[in-house]
C-alpha cells in the first residue's frame, strides 16, 4: 500500500481573506493614530465592528497593536513597528542615529519620551516610547493649537495659521486667537512649550525644540505624563530635556 503523502498546509479563501482584513485594519490604526477606538477603526476600514473587534484582540494577543494606558483605545504595537523599522523610508530614518540617546533620556525620567520630527510642517512621531502609549496621537497632529508638540511647531512656523474657531478639547484648551498668540510669542522667546489638561484631562507635557547647525526648529522632544508629575513649572525637566536635545541633533547631524 502506497504511502500518503503529507501535503503543507494551504491557507484557505478564509484565512486569507482575514488575513487581508488584519492588515486593513492596521492600516487604520496608523491612519487614525494612538488611541483609536474599535468603532472608529471599524468604520475607516469598513469592516464590521463584531470582525473588526475580534481581529483587533488577536492583533493585540500577537503584539502588533497594544491597548493604550486607560484602555480606550488601540495603537501600533511593538512587531508593528519594528517591521516599518525595518523597512525604513520615513522621517524617522533621520532620527534613527539618536535612539540610542533617546534611551538614555528615558532611563533618567518617570515620564514618556516622544521625539517628533517637524519636516515638511507636518508633525510626525518619530521615536515613541514603548512603554508609555500616547492617545490621541492623531489629535495632536490634527489640532496643533492644543498640545505642547503643536503649539511648539506653530511657534515657529506661524504661517501654517490654525482654523477659526479653535475647537476646544477640554476646558483647558486655548480656544481665544489672541490668548494663543501671547501663548506662542512666549514659547518663542523661552524655548519651551507646555500643556496642561489641554488635550486631554489628566495629561501634561513639555517640548522642547530640535535645533539644525543654521538654528532652525526641526522637531522636538517631548516629556508627556500625568498631570501633577509633569509639571509646566519643572526647570530642572526642563534643563534635562534641552540637555539631551542638543545631543539628540549632535547624533542627527554627526
Amino acid at each position: 500500500m502506497a504511502a500518503v503523502t503529507q501535503r503543507p498546509h494551504e491557507p484557505g479563501g478564509h484565512e486569507t481573506r482575514a488575513a487581508q482584513k488584519a492588515l486593513v485594519l492596521l492600516e487604520s490604526v496608523a491612519q487614525l493614530g494612538s488611541g483609536a477606538t474599535a468603532r472608529d477603526i471599524s468604520s475607516l476600514s469598513g469592516i464590521p465592528p463584531a470582525t473588526a473587534y475580534r481581529l483587533l484582540n488577536l492583533l493585540v494577543a500577537d503584539g502588533f497593536l497594544v491597548r493604550v494606558s486607560d484602555l480606550s483605545g488601540f495603537a501600533l504595537g511593538r512587531r508593528t513597528r519594528e517591521l516599518a523599522g525595518a523597512v525604513g523610508g520615513d522621517a524617522s530614518e533621520d532620527f534613527r542615529a539618536a535612539h540610542a540617546v533617546v534611551e538614555q533620556l528615558r532611563a533618567r525620567v518617570r515620564f514618556g519620551i516622544f521625539v517628533a520630527s517637524y519636516a515638511d510642517d507636518r508633525i510626525r512621531l518619530v521615536d515613541r516610547d514603548p512603554d508609555h502609549e500616547l492617545a490621541g496621537e492623531n489629535v495632536i497632529r490634527t489640532h496643533l493649537h492644543a498640545s505642547a508638540i503643536g503649539k511648539l511647531l506653530l511657534s515657529h512656523r506661524p504661517e501654517l495659521g490654525v482654523p477659526a474657531p479653535l475647537r476646544p478639547l477640554t476646558a483647558r484648551t486655548i480656544v481665544e486667537p489672541d490668548v494663543l498668540a501671547v501663548e506662542l510669542r512666549r514659547i518663542r522667546e523661552c524655548g519651551v512649550a507646555h500643556e496642561v489638561d489641554e488635550i486631554k484631562v489628566g495629561r501634561s507635557a513639555l517640548a522642547v525644540p530640535l535645533r539644525d547647525g543654521r538654528m532652525t526648529v526641526i522637531g522636538c522632544v517631548a516629556a508627556i505624563g500625568r498631570t501633577g508629575r509633569v509639571r509646566s513649572d519643572d526647570e530642572d525637566l526642563t534643563e534635562l530635556l534641552r540637555t539631551y536635545a542638543d545631543r539628540i541633533v549632535g547624533e542627527i547631524m554627526a
